[in-house]
């Protein structure tokens, strides 16, 4: 069953220095008619695979969807709510920028029934936020998270990046103090990576970027889950912590690689068995729309051998780690014998152990995850 959903709203005021996602400056740009492409899609994904009753999740990310105009906002949220079945238990997800949001835009979203908000905050650093381009500044964040309690929203998660470029051990560890004073029910920890086609990857291959070294990123993300566990928040994926009850379905959705739909330019999806693509570019993605032809650049069978290695490589992130008995009845395969000489071999050096019904990452295992996941491709 296909049961969550996933938004791109591509525009954005400014450009930060390390995004890759697919995005565009909002300044000029067919904002309205992207809107109603996006309707376009839904009907006609919808009348391929029909939607279930009610959705469990969905997220509407970016870009920044909350650049977006008070009309036009309210004109998205009406075509969710108008052609995505969900009530008052769906997770609905909205990631905003810290000071983006106006009084009229939060009840815009408090309207629609949306009641989780995901700032990207990054530091509260504020000569950080200016050389990785952000806008805001630390105390838009206490603004925007106090007008967003006023609003109604309780669950509210901020994003942070660690290992920035000159980001010392105490200025992270000052922010994480200024995060934990909010007393929010989630956060998310990433380490910075430099991706093709940034301002950063530019300045890198320049020898302009002062990176911080392998040792205090791993020394960072150490500290991350050490205050994360004093403070009372259970890791729950590789970035992600939350206090109980409050971690992200949407996700979860991923790292369980379950079905999700994907709409908007570049968006993903996952649908019965495929892996789908949009288009990227704006033009490319509502111009087949028009035709009433989903944009799709990529359509691709997951197989059998596929699929396994992204159970594994996906739900290793998760703190529970993988579920034998959940895996012998997705794939009707022993994950013990089918990865026997894997396991043996991660587990004598320490990286993942057996316990009960999973296989999971150690704490050393966390640090070296990436290698943990390569050791379960091409092996089948």
């Amino acid at each position: 069953m296909v049961d969550a959903a996933y938004f791109h709203i591509p525009f954005c005021e400014h450009i930060c220095h390390y995004c890759d996602f697919n995005k565009v400056f909002l300044k000029g740009q067919p904002v309205d008619e992207y809107l109603l492409a996006m309707e376009k899609e839904i009907q006609l994904t919808f009348a391929q695979s029909k939607p279930p009753s009610s959705f469990t999740s969905i997220f509407v990310g970016g870009g920044t969807p909350t650049s977006l105009t008070e009309t036009q906002l309210a004109k998205l949220c009406e075509i969710i709510k108008t052609k995505l079945p969900f009530n008052d238990q769906t997770e609905f997800t909205f990631e905003a920028n810290p000071g983006d949001l106006s009084p009229q835009k939060f009840q815009i979203l408090k309207n629609a029934g949306v009641n989780r908000i995901s700032f990207g905050v990054q530091t509260f650093n504020n000569d950080l936020l200016k050389k990785i381009g952000r806008t805001h500044r630390a105390e838009d964040v206490r603004k925007t998270i106090e007008l967003a309690r006023i609003t109604g929203f309780e669950n509210i998660s901020i994003d942070l990046i660690y290992s920035l470029p000159g980001q010392t051990i105490a200025d992270f560890t000052d922010t994480l103090k200024q995060a934990f004073a909010l007393d929010l029910p989630h956060f998310s920890g990433y380490s910075l990576i430099i991706e093709p086609k940034t301002v950063f990857y530019n300045l890198l291959n320049k020898g302009k970027l002062p990176t911080v070294g392998e040792d205090t990123e791993a020394k960072m993300y150490e500290i991350l889950m050490e205050e994360m566990e004093k403070h009372g928040y259970q890791q729950y994926e590789i970035s992600n912590f939350a206090k109980p009850g409050y971690e992200s379905r949407h996700n979860l959705t991923y790292w369980n690689n379950d079905y999700y739909y994907g709409f908007g330019a570049g968006a993903h999806s996952y649908v019965q068995g495929y892996r789908r693509s949009n288009f990227g570019p704006l033009k490319k993605y509502m111009d087949p729309l028009a035709q009433d032809v989903l944009p799709l650049m990529e359509n691709h069978l997951v197989t059998k051998n596929e699929s396994i290695e992204e159970e594994m490589f996906l739900g290793l992130r998760k703190t529970k780690g993988v579920s034998l008995s959940k895996f012998q009845s997705k794939y009707h395969e022993n994950l013990t014998l089918l990865f026997k000489d894997e396991l043996e071999k991660l587990q004598k050096q320490g990286l993942i152990e057996v316990d009960g019904d999973y296989v999971r990452l150690t704490k050393c295992g966390k640090l070296l995850g990436n290698e943990v996941f390569q050791s379960f491709l091409g092996v089948i």
